[in-house]
């Protein structure tokens, strides 16, 4: 797990990081209202993949479940926070 995600900001930080890296998604489009799939072209492939790199980052089990109900980078970071909680 990742050291030094202990504030939204850190996890955000961190989220926008991974969008760019893994997406080419310009890092000023991702705002925390931002869609993952209509404005930042995230699909379900690259869903997973993103589900993938949670879990290494958090060390904890994502459920694609819990996944389908996130929508925004906010959701992204609001779900990362309570895996990190567990």
């Amino acid at each position: 797990m990742r050291t030094g995600l202990s504030t939204r900001e850190e996890i955000e930080a961190e989220l926008v990081e991974i969008l760019v890296e893994m997406f080419e998604v310009e890092a000023v489009d991702v705002t925390g209202e931002a869609n993952l799939y209509d404005d930042l072209d995230i699909d379900s492939i690259d869903a997973v993949d993103l589900i993938v790199r949670l879990k290494e980052l958090t060390g904890k089990k994502v459920d694609p479940e819990d996944f389908k109900e996130i929508r925004t980078v906010d959701d992204v970071v609001s779900a990362i926070q309570g895996l990190l909680t567990q």
